[in-house]
């Protein structure tokens, strides 16, 4: 109660909930932020967007009071109406959620003296150096939802940079101007020690950079501070449930060439494999956004193996029908000679009186019916041994090149 009072929050005070407060030989009040990304709840690739949890440190002069005049309290909170806040928002918001709207969750501010933060520079000094104002801080643990460009060229071994600015929505660069407490490095190591989520994503660093934004029909200036956030994907469940999958279908119909049956058999184990890789499609084009520049490597690998399959069938429907055709003469001249190449009963009964020169040239067009069934089967094993060779030199000179393209 006594330190509320000392602070005038025990009444309302226009001066301390309205008012900017200002810094000797500065028009701009200087504000302080540290971003730490505690875990990444989601991100939808489709919809562009990242979900983080984030602990929003925020400093700035207001308040000052001598902690050992009341019990050592180093910080205390206060109701967030009764102390002025600067309008920090967040420009890649997304679904209409900004860090304002979250801020409205929170009933109270925890205020902190300036000990508790040894490499903040926490006092403004005068020239006479008796006057100064001391830095009152808070800290905001809020889920942020941010428009987020992605490249899923490389999918699923991908990494995004995205970023989180924050700027002020009611004041110039000539009044507010925002700084980071804490360096990139320093801030990417408090990240990993908070983060929690060990899921899919892996943060690799935070980078801070400070940038001008000119709003030209405004004519203002605007103070921003932008966090680059970078994150890796884990590909390795997609490469196990995904990928390899995809690659053994492959294979199969690479083997599919040495099974030894009717082509029937063949030809349905084929289309077997080619509706599993319809159905690993169906899922990517439900994961990946429609709209991507470029088509995602893992797209050309399923399309490819896709088309590649579906010309295995082609090849294999060749093949069966050569050797269908052979097949049909050698039926067709044991139905005119009969099994032991004398003519059969329905040719002699169309004749009245069989003639001897009919069985003398019986044997000559069986013989001619059989070597052109052993040229049709042989074109057939010649394309089948020719297509095998090509298809896997294909197969290796394809997978090559992706994986140069894919894998960093």
């Amino acid at each position: 109660m006594a330190l509320s009072q000392y602070l005038g929050l025990d009444k309302s005070n226009n001066d301390i909930t309205k008012m900017r407060p200002l810094v000797y030989r500065s028009t701009a009040t200087p504000v302080y932020v540290d971003l730490y990304v505690s875990s990444i709840t989601n991100v939808d690739e489709k919809a562009q967007s990242l979900t983080t949890q984030v602990k929003m440190i925020t400093g700035w002069p207001k308040m000052k009071w001598n902690k050992t005049l009341f019990c050592g309290m180093e910080t205390f909170a206060a109701p967030k109406d009764l102390v002025w806040t600067p309008d920090i928002s967040i420009i890649e918001r997304a679904f209409g959620r900004c860090l304002v709207t979250a801020r409205r969750w929170m009933l109270f501010r925890v205020i902190w003296s300036c000990g508790r933060f040894p490499r903040l520079v926490c006092s403004f000094e005068s020239s006479d150096g008796k006057n100064a104002a001391q830095l009152e801080t808070s800290a905001d643990f809020v889920s942020l939802t941010t428009a987020c460009k992605m490249d899923l060229y490389k999918f699923p071994f991908d990494s995004h940079t995205c970023n989180i600015t924050l700027q002020s929505t009611a004041y110039s660069v000539y009044e507010i101007s925002i700084d980071e407490i804490t360096n990139a490095d320093g801030i990417t190591g408090r990240s990993k020690e908070l983060f929690q989520a060990q899921g899919e994503w892996e943060l690799i660093e935070i980078n801070v950079t400070k940038a001008f934004i000119n709003i030209i029909y405004e004519d203002l200036n605007l103070d921003q501070l932008i966090y680059q956030i970078t994150i890796k994907r884990r590909p390795l469940l997609y490469v196990i449930n995904f990928m390899l999958p995809v690659f053994i279908f492959l294979v199969l119909d690479v083997m599919s060439f040495f099974i030894h049956g009717r082509g029937t058999d063949k030809l349905s184990f084929k289309m077997t494999l080619l509706l599993s890789i319809s159905v690993f499609l169906l899922i990517l084009n439900d994961t990946l956004p429609s709209t991507a520049n470029q088509i995602p490597l893992i797209g050309v690998y399923c399309s490819a193996i896709f088309i590649l399959i579906g010309i295995s069938i082609l090849e294999t429907i060749l093949v069966n029908l050569l050797k269908a055709k052979g097949k049909r003469s050698v039926e067709t001249t044991t139905a005119v000679t009969g099994p032991n190449g004398s003519v059969s009963d329905s040719v002699r009964d169309q004749n009245e009186e069989p003639s001897s020169t009919l069985n003398c040239c019986a044997p000559i067009q069986q013989n001619q019916q059989e070597k052109t069934c052993l040229c049709w089967t042989r074109v057939a094993r010649i394309i089948d041994v020719i297509f095998l060779i090509l298809y896997i030199i294909t197969i290796i000179v394809f997978l090559s090149v992706l994986g140069k393209l894919w894998i960093p």
